[in-house]
């Protein structure tokens, strides 16, 4: 019995080895554009410095939002909640609000990501900005695709625009 378990352990090992030699993938992931979210935001407020860092809030006040599937409006109700790392020049968003559709659904968005403002690997200034949003939209409705894949979205920055422009992408 322990020769064949030990003779299994083996096959294992040497399976995974054998996946290991493919190094770098090539089954890199695509990105597929799925929408454009035009916010408009309130005036941003600071709780302060809290035991987890500078806690920043900024009310999302409406705004338009567009894809090839989906459009619509940006419900007012909504706030960005970010944690402020000064140290770190790091910066945790969590962005919670509705979206309605132009034929009446609505759907829950949970937007998570980083800002980062400091150097990259080099010492070079860098500045990052992605997150992810999750989407929870009615399982009955045309918009239920929205819950079964990863989201990456970046900004745009517009002078025109006030407010904050994102472009989301679904990774396929």
């Amino acid at each position: 019995m322990m020769k064949r378990i030990l003779l299994f352990i083996a096959l294992v090992i040497g399976a995974v080895g054998l996946n290991a030699q493919t190094y770098p993938p090539t089954n890199t992931p695509k990105l597929e554009f799925a929408m454009q979210l035009r916010v408009t935001l309130g005036e941003t407020y600071a709780v302060g410095d809290t035991q987890h860092g500078r806690r920043i809030v900024i009310p999302i006040t409406g705004g338009t939002f567009e894809g090839p599937l989906v459009k619509g409006t940006i419900l007012n109700g909504g706030a960005d909640y970010q944690l402020a790392n000064r140290e770190g020049n790091r910066t945790e968003l969590e962005a919670i609000y509705s979206i309605k559709t132009d034929d009446g659904v609505y759907i829950h968005v949970r937007n998570r990501g980083i800002i980062y403002n400091g150097k990259d690997a080099n010492g070079q200034p860098q500045f990052y900005f992605k997150a992810a949003p999750q989407f929870e939209a009615p399982i009955d409705s045309r918009y239920a695709w929205l819950n079964n894949a990863i989201f990456v979205c970046e900004p745009e920055f517009s002078r025109e625009f006030k407010g904050i422009v994102l472009n989301v992408w679904k990774v396929v």
